[in-house]
């Protein structure tokens, strides 16, 4: 009897430890399961964030660095790095290989030159291609102005006093070189007042920029008599506009947007740029006087 009690409890306490055995296995590879699952869920977030590079004319530089802190409440892992300068300037850029995604030109001709859908006939007279086709949208239109500094010392109240004082020798402009779309602009209107740029430039009445902002800058610090800027520039300076070009003396002043092919992140790029036609970045544009076109 008493063996066969001792016998019973043996085989208790064997099955007790091998129970015990198979409850603890599970939970010592609970931990590293959980922390293996966890770890790629950390990687992909990480992926996830996004630098996105911008190349826009720098009349833009206040309204995108508004809209970037109001895109970063709809995209928070999206980084928005905005290159500001002149049309031309950004094109060269892009041509010479740099890291660009999205591409916002003040004048459809920088755009044209990147257009690879375009021939020589379009603007494109290189062959160039990196405008992503199909993103391509004509996003803004703006006014070309006459704007002077703050009094108006020299009295100009129209485009017509500026001719006449460029003329006469009695007044300074300032305006944007050549290959800058202001200075473009600007040509545009010389030529439909009959005006010299050449012999204006010999007799030293007239001062440049390498872009829209150093033009605005010498009106605004009162270094010329007046200046041929963007109307949203003049307003973002608080300078006074005496007068606003119409399309027939300089055209229509569109600004084209694009994703470029070049871009690493497609998806993105054309996020943001679907975002800048929408209700919330219209008003921004609205605000400073831009037009927009979608």
């Amino acid at each position: 009897m008493k063996k066969s009690l001792a016998l019973l409890l043996c085989l208790s306490l064997v099955f007790c430890l091998f129970g015990c055995g198979q409850e603890e296995a599970p939970a010592a590879t609970e931990v590293p399961a959980k922390e293996a699952a966890q770890a790629p869920a950390e990687e992909t977030a990480q992926e996830e964030n996004v630098e996105l590079i911008v190349f826009a004319a720098a009349s833009m530089t206040e309204t995108l660095n508004q809209i970037a802190g109001m895109y970063k409440e709809v995209a928070p892992n999206v980084e928005l790095v905005f290159n500001f300068d002149s049309s031309g300037t950004l094109q060269t850029q892009i041509e010479e290989g740099a890291d660009c995604d999205i591409f916002i030109s003040a004048a459809p001709k920088q755009m044209n030159a990147l257009d690879g859908s375009l021939d020589a006939e379009g603007g494109n007279t290189d062959g160039q291609d990196y405008v992503l086709q199909g993103t391509r949208i004509d996003l803004l239109e703006n006014k070309v102005a006459l704007a002077v500094p703050e009094g108006n010392p020299a009295g100009i109240e129209s485009y017509d006093d500026m001719v006449a004082g460029l003329q006469e020798g009695s007044i300074m402009l300032a305006m944007g070189n050549s290959d800058v779309p202001v200075g473009q602009y600007t040509q545009k209107i010389f030529a439909y007042y009959g005006l010299r740029e050449e012999e204006l430039a010999a007799s030293g009445v007239i001062t440049y920029g390498s872009n829209v902002k150093e033009v605005t800058t010498q009106v605004s610090e009162a270094a010329v008599d007046c200046g041929i800027i963007y109307g949203t520039d003049a307003f973002s300076a608080g300078l006074t506009l005496v007068d606003t070009a119409t399309a027939e003396m300089c055209g229509q002043v569109i600004y084209p947007a694009a994703v470029l092919n070049i871009t690493r992140h497609e998806a993105e790029a054309r996020a943001f740029l679907d975002y800048l036609t929408g209700p919330e970045a219209s008003a921004v544009f609205e605000s400073v006087g831009f037009s927009p076109l979608i």
